[in-house]
């Protein structure tokens, strides 16, 4: 007989708590959401992107309901399978349905997540082995900085550590969708990191990265290479497979507890963080964890997926 993990147990029932919108009538319309089902961190297509008109009642379970077969366990709070694809464990892998909104990782089930219009959901299928938490990812650009996230708009703040010219392609881009930059008094701001590893090392955030994925959810991290720093890429099981060059960049994000994520734009040099900055659009970081860049070749981290 298999059995699940504690960890896991615990983020199940937390899931199955009380269904949000149950017994309510469908409300006023919000607008549309998106809808992304993948597997293996975003390699894999389970169904094609689809646009879901939403209104006051709509959870982002209601919205996987009507666009795909799904099944679910501990009170209809728990995805089991999507299209078939169902959670699985055994022969030293895990795998289960994760879904996130506007790039973050929920802290609440889907039928306890009320939606507002606007949003951007993705569902996917992954072995979660090396952590059970990933909670922030960079493949629903330009969303959190379009829109925000959790139903509130957030500006964005761009620390600018020792990037030069990177930090210019970095504030162009993030305007271009639809970040406001800097701090307005309001909500807390989405964080932007600009710069060469060793000076971004020291931020609480992006210095999660050094513990690996159990504690950042990024599968890459840097080590000492010849008197500097690079960047090594990790497969799904957190352990190292790629050492990349000295000019290679990433892009990744994170989140500390409940505060807003924080975006890492990074490289061992200024050429890596250029390379880096590069890759802030739709074509690069859609439907990926983190993306690492050498010499124009784009490479989807974890590796494998």
């Amino acid at each position: 007989m298999r059995r699940r993990s504690p960890a896991i147990a615990i983020a199940l029932l937390s899931a199955a708590l009380t269904v949000a919108g149950c017994g309510l009538g469908p409300g006023d319309d919000l607008g549309s959401v998106g809808l992304t089902v993948t597997r293996d961190y975003g390699a894999g297509q389970v169904i094609a992107p689809v646009s879901d008109d939403v209104n006051e009642s709509d959870t982002v379970m209601r919205v996987l309901e009507r666009n795909a077969d799904i099944t679910t366990r501990y009170g209809g709070g728990f995805v089991q399978s999507i299209d078939g694809i169902e959670g699985d464990y055994g022969g030293g892998r895990s795998l289960d349905w994760f879904f996130y909104v506007d790039g973050v990782e929920s802290t609440v089930g889907a039928a306890d997540f009320q939606l507002h219009g606007g949003e951007e959901v993705w569902w996917d299928y992954r072995d979660w082995s090396a952590t059970l938490s990933v909670p922030a990812v960079v493949g629903s650009w330009p969303h959190p900085f379009a829109g925000g996230y959790e139903g509130h708009e957030h500006p964005t703040e761009v620390e600018c550590r020792g990037g030069g010219p990177a930090c210019a392609t970095v504030e162009a881009r993030l305007r271009e969708a639809g970040a406001t930059l800097g701090s307005d008094g309001g909500p807390g701001p989405i964080r932007v990191l600009a710069g060469p590893w060793s000076r971004l090392r020291s931020d609480p955030a992006a210095g999660r990265l050094e513990d690996g994925p159990e504690s950042s959810g990024v599968f890459a991290r840097f080590a000492r290479s010849g008197g500097g720093e690079a960047l090594v890429g990790l497969d799904e099981k957190g352990d190292p497979g790629r050492r990349f060059g000295a000019a290679a960049g990433l892009v990744a994000a994170t989140r500390q507890g409940g505060g807003p994520p924080t975006w890492i734009v990074t490289g061992a040099d200024e050429a890596g963080v250029a390379a880096a900055a590069r890759l802030l659009d739709e074509a690069s970081l859609r439907d990926h964890y983190a993306v690492a860049i050498e010499g124009g070749e784009e490479t989807p981290l974890p590796l494998g997926s």
